[in-house]
């Protein structure tokens, strides 16, 4: 029997030819001139796959009786609706540890850019303006206190870069860790630290940890990195923090608005660098998403053997 995917948005070449490639699987396209409700309504759907956009919800899934799998060529699952999903007994499959390494490498980029004045040092070269250099005001990283929020894949893998950089690693996490670095509170580590970078989930804990009374602990030549979610820092108090100089700078890979407006306050401001989430947008990375996704869909759908921890809700389907 033929199993039926359903592609809410494109994935890497290499990916959709493993679809193609497979004898029992139709493919079909959200995407493409049919609209999405006469493809749910005329045809069987066993698995969709999705990226960043397309919705993974509770009227899909209805639309969708036979759903086994719902994927995402990601990590995050903000646009999957885990818990119905896990209600129906339908497979939530991400790739998780997927990013680590680009979006380690993006945070160390933004730590860097901020910390030199490079974009500022660059826009000026650009414009004519080489007598900038005049009135350049720069630091390097080596030397300084890296806080890192979040010791996961990777906040690790941060560290160890930090490490080669000559920067002092301290770190505040839930759970004791087997690392050559300090374990702080997180005052603790927001006084001591040069530059804090956020590596956490949101959740209900972390929903704007950040906020007017985590700045005042801070220094006023620190460093914000938040490549993690925007959510967890409080934007208002950010700006505040920025305007009454109580931190240095901020840089981010995410916007509060996806998109944002065009005046942004956080974006057009002159002590922040924000770019538009393409951490994980990496050729590499973006394959390798793509092509662990759809093998592992694959898998459950032949009745094969998909990797454990790509099945996101495991837990509650009682799989082990």
């Amino acid at each position: 029997m033929k199993k039926n995917i359903l592609l809410l948005e494109t994935v890497a070449d290499e990916a959709f030819q493993l679809l193609v490639e497979s004898t029992n699987i139709e493919i079909f396209t959200a995407y493409g001139d049919k609209p999405l409700s006469e493809i749910v309504t005329n045809t069987p759907i066993h698995a969709v796959i999705t990226r960043g956009k397309g919705q993974v919800n509770k009227d899909l899934m209805e639309a969708c009786p036979q759903l086994e799998v719902a994927a995402r060529c990601g990590v995050g699952l903000d646009n999957v609706d885990v818990k119905e999903a896990s209600n129906r007994k339908i497979k939530v499959v991400n790739a998780p540890g997927s990013n680590a390494s680009t979006v380690a490498e993006h945070t160390i980029s933004l730590m860097l850019m901020l910390q030199r004045n490079l974009y500022k040092a660059i826009s000026e070269a650009k414009a004519g303006n080489w007598n900038w250099r005049n009135q350049f005001v720069g630091d390097e990283i080596s030397g300084k206190t890296l806080g890192i929020l979040g010791l996961g894949n990777i906040g690790q893998k941060v560290a160890k870069i930090a490490e080669a950089f000559g920067m002092r690693v301290i770190y505040a996490n839930r759970s004791i860790l087997t690392v050559p670095y300090e374990r702080l509170s997180f005052e603790e580590v927001l006084r001591e630290s040069d530059i804090i970078s956020l590596h956490l989930p949101l959740v209900p804990e972390t929903n704007q940890l950040i906020d007017a009374k985590a700045f005042e602990h801070m220094k006023p030549t620190a460093l914000l990195i938040n490549t993690a979610r925007g959510a967890i820092v409080d934007q208002s108090a950010l700006l505040q923090a920025l305007d009454n100089k109580q931190i240095a700078g901020y840089g981010a890979d995410i916007p509060m608005a996806t998109p944002p407006s065009p005046n942004d306050p956080l974006i057009t401001h002159p002590n922040t660098l924000i770019t538009p989430h393409v951490g994980s947008l990496t050729a590499t990375t973006y394959t390798n998403m793509c092509v662990s996704t759809v093998k592992n869909v694959l898998e459950i759908l032949n009745n094969g053997k998909p990797q454990i921890e790509s099945i996101f809700n495991r837990k509650e389907l009682d799989i082990v």
